[in-house]
């Protein structure tokens, strides 16, 4: 603070590539809060569509917006109030603050075409500070620190137009959002003096993806591959109608849309119908999901038949695709071509972005050749290219590193093929043909963390395609351990960590879990190397099935946590902050446009496509400080479409 005015801090002035030139002409940045009102309505609002969607929508109107500059008086404006207000901003040296600034900054691009120097938001930077199972709304924070109450003053604005509020009811919601507003700057006060200078930087890096999109869609080729995903699940359906008749093509898709139809058909040609525990209610139900074990084997039956409805059912029920393809077809014509991604910072419990607003990057297909067209229609802008450069085996770098299992991070350094090595354990031979290297890389990644083997057994068939016995499936579990004992170690190492977090030791000091002394135990969580926590609320042990677990909670409910599970929370997170240090790295020189798992993706001019493509490996090679003997490496490449990259 200085003579009441809260100052940007300098790292802004060399994060933003577009004032770095004019670093010491601009002294500071102002710092813009605000907080749009909008209407709302049954049947549209955010609890209903996404923020993309809600912002697009013919029915959006702006209300009013509270617009606080700098440590100044909060004002609100309202109709045509609100543009004449913004156009007194110089918002090419401004900082915009929201709590939630995915949806107020989109706002302030798409419908009043500006755009800030960057983005900060106290959502995010709460989520990444208090764990995601925190509560992150602005009435749980300002109760968290004090700060006084969150009005309730508009709880009757619902469906009600710019025009439909008088006079005095729209200075009512001027004093709400003004003391919305007030509470995010006095939060941001607060909460970015504990919040590390590279986290608020990934902030506004993940908040521009979606804002200021750069990636555009190929409408004809979605729709192209659309009409084909159709036709194909009509000709299946088709096909079935007399072998099980049926006089519509409807009525085939209830009977194998359903579960208990499906089963019903099973059972009247004989055939036993797969069951399994229900996770949730620890009854047994119908394993027909397509992941199951037991419907895997139906699509293998010995009768054709039998795996011809199996395949029909997958057909008719998955529509992950369809829903998909039409879903950015929307999205291209919303955003006319443009492909906004709306990831979300810190959307898991390890500090991973997570897929947003009904569109997941991170499982988008990509092997099968036809539904991979989704990916081949996202293009970069014209003249230029998308690189995708993925951190080679990140996580099975990070654990034996972590764990300081010296023979495999020197067969990691040698640059060989740790999966081969492995299998050629389990084979015992030299030559490793592509399925058996599977299966080593199945237990690499797998049994780190503690897997048994009747996990393995499962995760080798759907993987790696192949069916071992549990004994063979045994022996393997067994050699894992017998030859990684730091690994092992480690998870002793975390089984003890649970047991003090549950119940600290009086007088305890924090310790470090690892001999790297990357990862500080302490009475909170497990604090990483860039300031940020694991957390593990309201630990505890409890008996579960006749066995004593961990127990901690979570939106989802009560999660078990053990030894191999804290280890891959750590790796996870750890992985995480590598990706994320290089992405900072990067964006000195080329923008990162999206980030799934361990890749980063971004784009360049056509013309130095192989110079940003080494720029960028070059980066992503890179070791980062707090862990510079981490063998990291990198693979990449750059295309004219995401999918061929």
């Amino acid at each position: 603070m200085r003579g009441g005015v809260l100052l940007i801090p300098v790292w802004v002035l060399i994060t933003w590539r577009d004032i770095v030139a004019n670093k010491n002409e601009r002294k500071n940045l102002n710092l813009i809060t605000i907080d749009f009102e909008t209407f709302y309505d049954t049947g549209y609002g955010l609890n209903r569509l996404t923020t993309e969607e809600y912002i697009h929508d013919i029915q959006f109107q702006v209300i009013g917006v509270a617009i606080k500059i700098n440590d100044g008086k909060t004002e609100w404006h309202t109709g045509e109030q609100v543009s004449n207000a913004f156009a007194l901003i110089d918002w090419s040296n401004a900082m915009l603050l929201c709590h939630n600034t995915q949806f107020d900054g989109a706002i302030l691009k798409w419908r009043y075409g500006i755009e800030p120097v960057g983005y900060l938001d106290t959502l995010c930077i709460a989520r990444a500070l208090h764990g995601v199972d925190a509560g992150g709304s602005l009435k749980a924070l300002a109760e968290r620190y004090k700060l006084g109450e969150k009005g309730t003053e508009v709880l009757d604005a619902k469906g009600k137009r710019l025009e439909d509020f008088q006079e005095y009811q729209l200075r009512q919601y001027g004093a709400y959002c003004k003391n919305d507003v007030k509470l995010t700057y006095d939060l941001f006060k607060i909460i970015s003096k504990k919040f590390p200078i590279e986290e608020l930087k990934l902030i506004d890096m993940t908040l521009k993806m979606f804002i200021s999109p750069t990636l555009k869609l190929d409408s004809g080729l979605l729709e192209k591959r659309l009409a084909d995903v159709q036709l194909a699940k009509k000709e299946l359906l088709e096909s079935l109608m007399g072998k099980l008749n049926v006089d519509s093509v409807e009525e085939v898709r209830k009977v194998l849309a359903s579960n208990n139809q499906f089963a019903d058909l099973l059972e009247s040609f004989g055939v036993t119908v797969p069951l399994k525990e229900s996770p949730r209610t620890n009854k047994m139900t119908y394993a027909l999901a397509k992941g199951d074990e037991g419907f895997l084997k139906l699509c293998e039956h010995e009768n054709t038949f039998i795996q011809e409805l199996c395949a029909v059912r997958l057909g008719t029920k998955s529509t992950i695709e369809e829903s998909r393809i039409e879903r950015f077809i929307d999205i291209a014509k919303r955003n006319k071509g443009l492909l906004p991604i709306p990831l979300k910072y810190y959307g898991a419990h390890t500090g991973r972005w997570a897929g947003s607003d009904k569109v997941n990057f991170q499982n988008l297909p990509s092997r099968d050749k036809n539904k991979k067209a989704l990916k081949n229609a996202i293009l970069p802008p014209d003249d230029h290219v998308i690189i995708n450069v993925d951190s080679s085996q990140i996580e099975a770098r990070v654990l034996v590193w972590l764990a300081g299992q010296h023979d495999v991070l020197e067969q990691f350094r040698k640059g060989e093929d740790v999966y081969s090595v492995f299998a050629s354990k389990v084979y015992n031979k030299d030559n490793i043909d592509k399925t058996e290297r599977a299966v080593g890389k199945t237990c690499i990644l797998g049994l780190g963390y503690g897997t048994g083997w009747r996990k393995l057994q499962n995760v080798l068939k759907i993987n790696a395609g192949v069916t071992m016995s549990d004994q063979e499936c045994e022996r393997l579990v067994n050699l894992y351990r017998d030859i990684n004992h730091e690994v092992v170690n480690l998870w002793r190492d975390c089984d003890r960590a649970l047991a003090d977090i549950a119940s600290w030791p009086e007088d305890k000091p924090a310790y470090y879990l690892d001999g790297r002394k990357a990862i500080l135990v302490t009475p909170q969580g497990l604090r990483l190397p860039n300031g940020m926590y694991i957390y593990y609320p309201d630990l505890g042990r409890e008996m579960v099935e006749g066995k004593s677990q961990y127990i901690y909670k979570s939106r989802r409910g009560d999660v078990s946590i053990w030894g191999g599970a804290m280890v891959e929370n750590v790796v996870q997170a750890l992985a995480r902050i590598v990706i994320g240090e290089q992405m900072l790295e990067i964006d000195g020189q080329y923008r990162p446009v999206l980030t799934v798992h361990d890749a980063v993706v971004c784009v360049a001019p056509q013309k130095e496509s192989h110079k940003a493509l080494g720029f960028i490996m070059d980066k992503m090679n890179k070791a980062p400080i707090w862990a510079k003997d981490l063998p990291v490496t990198c693979e990449g490449n750059f295309a004219e479409n995401y999918g061929n990259c």
